[in-house]
């Protein structure tokens, strides 16, 4: 008989960490009218850290609570994810044209990004020198996006100024502002740790490595919001968004998650990392980057082709051992 209780406490934690970053972002956003920070600022920092907290709690807990794989696989698995399935799904929706102005600079940029992330692994483990030149690149990318003389992936002035001018659920007073920050910064922590806990306990039942649930169930989860954003944007035929979203996510995912957990504890690289995951998350970037050199249109077929190609990928880490 399968026990239910593991899959509610991974689906439950999975939703306090969406919910918890969600009302984490429109705290922060409303505290960013309010001290009059600029839309590019914001959506620089305090709006793309916010998106992303929920995949840098599970990575940090995670690793800290012992379990390092899963932060590893979680964010490999994002980054597959947000390429075959992210994009996989909108596409099914509305095409989308890869031939974006400025897409191209920023699509190479997250392939190399990917690839020096692949090299740090190859090392058998990533330690806190790794994690502080990861950190270093996205800060120093962050800081040449404000001064004008870089794009950061995903986010630009544009977009950042449609999101903090975004009316609906955005708060005004400061009690509101607080409430949701403080709502946002207690559900992040707690959704960790039962996402966490239903993994391990996922994974013990399934007799899997605790890196596959994270690759799998957990990267999903996690990925949710990039899901949604991409799918609303092919309803709105708006290409660059879901693009955007897809590039600036891996990157940040690299960058800054994987660059903050290394350098808090080392996470040492099992072998089943090396010997499949990396290398689908380096043809997932080739492949998307690859479409964005050439201006390709990616339809229903391509779409459909994305998604088995990653129910294959599931199926290949549930079958694999080595992690």
């Amino acid at each position: 008989m399968v026990e239910i209780i593991p899959y509610l406490t991974l689906f439950g934690g999975l939703a306090y960490l969406l919910l918890g970053g969600d009302l984490l972002v429109r705290g922060a956003i409303g505290f960013a009218r309010r001290a009059g920070i600029s839309p590019m600022l914001a959506g620089l920092t305090i709006v793309a850290v916010g998106t992303s907290a929920p995949e840098l709690m599970v990575s940090m807990y995670s690793a800290l609570s012992g379990f390092p794989a899963i932060a590893l696989g979680n964010v490999i698995g994002s980054n597959v994810a947000n390429v075959l399935l992210v994009l996989g799904v909108p596409v099914l929706i509305a095409p989308i044209n890869c031939a974006e102005p400025g897409i191209r600079a920023q699509g190479l940029f997250m392939l190399a990004v990917t690839v020096l992330f692949i090299g740090f692994c190859s090392f058998g483990e990533l330690t806190r020198v790794h994690g502080l030149f990861l950190l270093g690149l996205l800060v120093a990318g962050t800081w040449l996006a404000l001064r004008g003389q870089f794009s950061m992936p995903g986010i630009d002035s544009e977009e950042a100024q449609e999101q903090l001018t975004l009316e609906l659920g955005i708060p005004q007073e400061s009690w509101e502002i607080a409430l949701l920050s403080t709502l946002g910064i207690v559900m992040l922590p707690l959704g960790a740790d039962l996402t966490v806990d239903g993994s391990v306990e996922i994974a013990g039942s399934l007799g899997v490595p605790e890196a596959v649930i994270g690759a799998s169930m957990v990267a999903i989860g996690t990925s949710l919001p990039e899901l949604s954003t991409t799918v609303i944007a092919a309803f709105h035929r708006s290409a660059g968004v879901a693009l955007g979203n897809v590039i600036g996510s891996n990157v940040l995912n690299i960058l800054g998650i994987m660059g903050a957990t290394a350098t808090v504890t080392a996470i040492p690289v099992a072998a089943g990392f090396l010997a499949l995951d990396v290398w689908v998350m380096l043809a997932a970037a080739l492949l998307l980057t690859g479409c964005m050199l050439r201006g390709v249109t990616l339809g229903r077929a391509a779409g459909g082709l994305m998604l088995l190609a990653y129910g294959a990928y599931m199926i290949a880490i549930f079958q694999r051992t080595g992690y």
